[in-house]
């Protein structure tokens, strides 16, 4: 357990800086739980396969995808069972319906407790430099570890888990064949969810089809107009391809680094809402400093920012445009107000167009994306 002085220590730098809000789950996390020999899946390999328009699958070598791991860990995603009194499930801040992500502004724990951000899509996290909006996780296997033992979201232990798993005979039965036999550890379970979450890739948009197979009559002239707007890299323009990047071979639709877009930014108050990044780094130059989310099938996951507070593409469309919400840590990416290279007279069908681009990268669904049995 971690003394509570440290995290108040961690706390005093964006106190007097004025910022005190640092989100619980934005902390770091400890177990018990003593170390152990690295596991191996001993199941049947399958390949890594990705559609048009996403780069090769990165896939760490000592978890080689498999049928046994996947099914494994698609169950266990959409299961209950990992939260302290079985009410929440990977699945219900990740739902289908919304292609794994969460309608709600922000997303809920055990109890009902709200958070303070909204849950962005799994799929295609595979190619994310780092997960979480403020970057607190490097790996899948990280990503699918720390909402459990959060307070605010699943309440539970990883012991805890490993424990109630080693009690249910047929969680027993299908690690046994994922892993071999043997005790259930927290680091199958990890690995497990993270192979699963390794299929789910959404590419073939009308955009890949354009873009990358050749196909001219995929996107229509409207979303031809804003792929142009949004590669207008300068701040004059939308400058959309800065941040969300497109490559000559493929398109994830995100880059490495964090940026404050003003929408953290309280202007009554002059401070931050939520610190960002800042939570991880300690760096002021992070203040109020995002993970860029892909805009892959955009369309699909309202509502948008890290805190939910647009319901819209035409109200993000519009907030660019003013160039952000204006602070000291403002991203130097953003564009200039009012986006000057394009004619007042021609801004609105500008930003029709950046939309219906954006709506243009709606993909091919990933056939994992529902429950087993629930497609």
């Amino acid at each position: 357990m971690i003394p509570r002085r440290f995290f108040l220590l961690g706390a005093i730098p964006a106190m007097l800086l004025g910022q005190d809000f640092i989100p619980l789950r934005a902390r770091s996390w400890t177990t018990t739980m003593p170390d152990a020999a690295p596991v191996f899946p001993i199941g049947k390999r399958v390949p890594a396969s990705h559609p048009l328009g996403l780069p090769p699958v990165p896939v760490p070598d000592d978890t080689p995808l498999t049928e046994e791991t996947i099914a494994l860990g698609r169950k266990l995603f959409f299961d209950p069972v990992l939260s302290r009194d079985r009410t929440v499930s990977c699945a219900s801040c990740h739902t289908p319906s919304t292609l794994l992500s969460d309608p709600r502004r922000v997303s809920t724990g055990v109890g009902g407790k709200p958070g303070a951000r909204q849950s962005m899509t799994i799929v295609d996290a595979v190619y994310g430099f780092s997960l979480f909006w403020d970057g607190r996780a490097l790996t899948l296997e990280e990503q699918a570890s720390r909402p459990v033992a959060d307070p605010d979201e699943m309440a539970h232990s990883l012991l805890g888990v490993e424990r109630k798993l080693g009690a249910d005979p047929e969680y027993v039965r299908l690690f046994a064949e994922a892993w071999g036999p043997g005790p259930i550890r927290w680091e199958m379970v990890a690995k497990s969810i993270a192979s699963y979450e390794r299929t789910l890739l959404s590419g073939n948009s009308p955009f890949d089809r354009y873009f990358y197979g050749g196909d001219k009559t995929a996107m229509n002239e409207s979303a031809i107009r804003g792929l142009e707007l949004f590669r207008m890299a300068t701040l004059l323009g939308p400058n959309c391809v800065s941040c969300h990047r497109i490559l000559p071979e493929h398109a994830t639709f995100t880059e490495v680094r964090f940026h404050n877009t003003g929408v953290a930014w309280d202007p009554d108050d002059q401070s931050f809402r939520d610190v960002g990044h800042y939570a991880v780094t300690g760096d002021p130059k992070d203040l109020g400093a995002f993970k860029v989310p892909t805009l892959r099938n955009i369309a699909l996951t309202a509502p948008y920012m890290h805190d939910g507070s647009m319901k819209t593409l035409e109200e993000v469309v519009d907030f660019y445009f003013e160039g952000g919400r204006p602070n000291p840590h403002l991203s130097g990416v953003m564009p200039h107000h009012g986006v000057p290279a394009i004619p007042p007279e021609q801004v609105p069908q500008a930003k029709a167009d950046l939309v219906e681009f954006m709506k243009a990268l709606t993909g091919d669904l990933p056939a994992g994306v529902h429950a087993a049995g629930g497609e």
